[in-house]
């Protein structure tokens, strides 16, 4: 025990100073999942054979619905899939913080007195996001995310606040969502709803649900206080529920077991149940606008930054900074926190901008795009399930980490990735990181893409992997 107490002591004021530079950045994973998610899937669309099950359901028309009607026709059977999924999860997930019962859902809790509909739903829509412990005040707007460079036709162009509780993202023209309106009752196609959804969980769904976050609903949530990060900033409070660190050495969670607190696997159940009650119950927008969400979370652990704490710096080697740090020397510590969030950063604005270029010019030889198309391994790769989420999915990103965060030091120049005294924020969202790179070294971002290429084709098998343990065995769950 006082081994254990002694390696906490040495150990974990580095680790939290790591996992606070890794919040402080805006929705700091791959930061276009729609367009992710619509590539990935177009083989799946255009397929002539193979997977009929998939290709219908991802090109069915489905109506548009507000959260409110969804909720008002379902509120019975949704009690009663809730408690059952919070039975289950208790029972079944690892580090599971239970929901308390005071915030279960109950489909009378929301009736109001008088004739006041207006009032009763929106009731009724808070007690239910509430019962989810998401945050209660985001928008959910019909909509869809526009791909880079397309035109919103006749529908109109909504505004940031109309899609998200969080601060605008600072990226440039070619980079900068845009999302067009749906009416209610309008038809669509299911995939745009699922790449749409697919975004939404980094529009603060997951803001401020802890008890120290300073909001009412965190106080109520049992979450606790943020195991990581910093809960003062405004996106803070999303990193616990969008990382997954399963795979660091048993050293690192003796020394801090908060990290085993993280949410992703209990967003994807929990959504991925409401999914399925959705799909079977005729609700088909909301069976795929929860099944987007339940992706998000898959994808976001494909990003070895989710995924591994510190790239190619050893347990032994954490302990050594840490250690230099508590006898007087800071410097060490302070430049693997500040390099950690500059590459994180870095490369998510690169590949952005590299794909939503080549999205626009579409080369025939872009690695990026042939990657998310590539079905080579889907047949070995079956349909996803709740344990690939840890066994698969965050195992290949954290294996990944150490090589390319050496390579992305080597493709940029060193004030993007080698200097600790430049904190870069959101900076390289407003650059040109495609082109610094490629003024750089050629030869080095030839191979940052090959590296990212191989993470893109991992992604979009998984992705089409998530699709098909939707519509398989619908009553199992990705359980």
């Amino acid at each position: 025990m006082r081994r254990v107490d002694s390696l906490r002591r040495w150990l974990r004021p580095l680790l939290a100073a790591l996992l606070a530079a890794g919040a402080v950045l805006p929705a700091r994973a791959w930061n276009d999942h729609a367009l992710l998610t619509w590539l990935a899937l177009q083989p799946m669309v255009a397929e002539t054979a193979g997977q009929p099950a998939a290709r219908a359901a991802l090109r069915e028309r489905v109506r548009a619905e507000s959260l409110e009607a969804f909720v008002a026709a379902e509120a019975p059977r949704l009690e009663r899939l809730l408690a059952e999924h919070e039975a289950w999860a208790r029972a079944n997930l690892q580090a599971y913080d239970a929901r308390p019962d005071d915030i279960a859902f109950r489909a009378g809790d929301a009736a109001v007195s008088g004739t006041d509909a207006l009032a009763a739903s929106a009731a009724l829509r808070q007690r239910f996001l509430m019962a989810l412990r998401v945050n209660p005040d985001v928008p959910l707007a019909l909509v869809l995310k526009l791909r880079p460079g397309a035109d919103a036709g006749a529908r109109a162009l909504l505004p940031w606040n109309a899609v998200s509780t969080l601060p605008a993202p600072e990226g440039g023209a070619l980079t900068s969502p845009r999302f067009a309106a749906l009416a209610a009752d309008e038809e669509v196609d299911a995939l745009e709803v699922l790449a749409t959804a697919s975004q939404e969980p980094d529009h603060g769904l997951d803001i401020g649900l802890y008890a120290d976050s300073g909001s009412a609903h965190g106080k109520r949530y049992g979450f606790g206080e943020q195991p990581f990060g910093n809960p003062a900033l405004a996106y803070g409070s999303q990193a616990p529920v969008h990382m997954g660190f399963h795979h660091e050495a048993g050293l690192v969670f003796a020394a801090a077991g908060f990290l085993r607190r993280t949410q992703p696997e209990a967003r994807i159940a929990l959504y991925l149940a409401l999914s399925r009650h959705a799909l079977a119950s005729g609700h088909r927008y909301w069976g795929w606008r929860f099944a987007g969400w339940a992706l998000h979370y898959a994808q976001d652990l494909t990003v070895p930054y989710h995924a591994s704490i510190l790239p190619g710096v050893s347990t032994l080697r954490m302990i050594a900074i840490n250690t230099a740090a508590l006898l007087g020397w800071p410097g060490p510590k302070a430049a693997a926190t500040t390099l950690v969030s500059n590459r994180h950063a870095v490369i998510e604005s690169y590949q952005q901008q590299h794909l939503a270029a080549a999205w626009q010019q579409r080369p025939s030889d872009d690695a990026l795009l042939a990657a998310l198309g590539d079905t080579a391994a889907d047949t070995a790769r079956g349909a996803y399930t709740l344990a690939d989420t840890r066994a698969q999915v965050s195992r290949e990103a954290h294996d990944a980490a150490a090589a390319l965060d050496a390579q992305i030091e080597r493709s940029f120049p060193a004030r993007y990735t080698a200097d600790p005294q430049v904190e870069l924020g959101t900076e390289p969202d407003r650059l040109d990181m495609v082109a610094i790179a490629r003024a750089h070294s050629v030869a080095e971002q030839e191979r940052l893409v090959q590296q990212l290429a191989t993470l893109m084709r991992r992604l979009a098998a998984h992705t089409r992997a998530f699709v098909r343990g939707v519509l398989v065995e619908p009553a199992a769950g990705l359980r």
